[in-house]
């Protein structure tokens, strides 16, 4: 399991070029996204798809080469595979068959955000992407609010906006921390309550990029200066 750059093609480990170089075949979300990444770096190999609408028929395809004695390694179009990409079902039914399953780490849009976050503690909820649906995720906002912990969000530039508005109307004095276009030419973050992040977002004439939100904890202020006591 092969951990690829987030937008940035240099955010890419030694040793996850030496594996890619190394193995048969690579399975990945989208081959032609893959092949850019591949490109870049003179790897050619063969690709096979294997994305969330096939995943158990891949991952079925996967052990099958593994059995005729393949090596495969599997990327997912960015970030850390299994981590609100797919994965997981090939983990799952590669190791049942018998077969070791090695991860390459690397970056994570999750993990990106919160090195510049700037949140104290020790606690973070990572959700990932939330019901398109709005009652779903409305509802789900709420659970998560009331644990008053750091919360890591995705979301799609189409929806951003209307995300940020359920947490205005939730609780519209939390701090939350948007990244977009991370590692990336136009990387930004922004920083306030929902209803300033909306203001700003709605000036523009549209949103792009996928976005990594950080929803801070309630009365953030004072937990610092806890932590900071001796």
């Amino acid at each position: 399991m092969v951990a690829t750059p987030i937008g940035n093609l240099e955010d890419i480990t030694l040793r996850a070029l030496s594996v890619l170089r190394q193995v048969d075949v690579i399975a990945c979300e989208d081959t032609r996204h893959t092949k850019i990444l591949l490109s870049k770096y003179d790897i050619n190999k063969r690709l096979i798809a294997c994305h969330a609408h096939n995943e158990s028929v891949s991952a079925a395809g996967i052990v099958n080469l593994l059995e005729s004695g393949d090596s495969v390694a599997y990327v997912s179009d960015a970030g850390t595979p299994g981590i609100s990409d797919p994965g997981a079902k090939v983990v799952d039914m590669v190791t049942r068959a018998g077969f070791p399953v090695v991860p390459i780490p690397g970056v994570s849009a999750m993990a990106t955000l919160v090195s510049v976050a700037g949140v104290i503690g020790k606690t973070y909820i990572f959700e990932g992407f939330l019901s398109p649906r709005k009652g779903r995720r409305k509802t789900r906002l709420t659970v998560l609010l009331e644990r008053n912990e750091a919360i890591i969000l995705y979301e799609s530039p189409y929806r951003i906006v209307k995300l940020l508005e359920d947490i205005a109307a939730l609780d519209p004095m939390r701090t939350v921390i948007i990244g977009r276009e991370m590692t990336k030419t136009f990387e930004e973050f922004l920083r306030g309550t929902a209803g300033e992040l909306i203001r700003i977002l709605q000036e523009r004439p549209a949103v792009k990029g996928e976005c990594t939100l950080c929803i801070c904890p309630k009365n953030l202020s004072e937990q610092e200066e806890e932590n900071d006591e001796p």
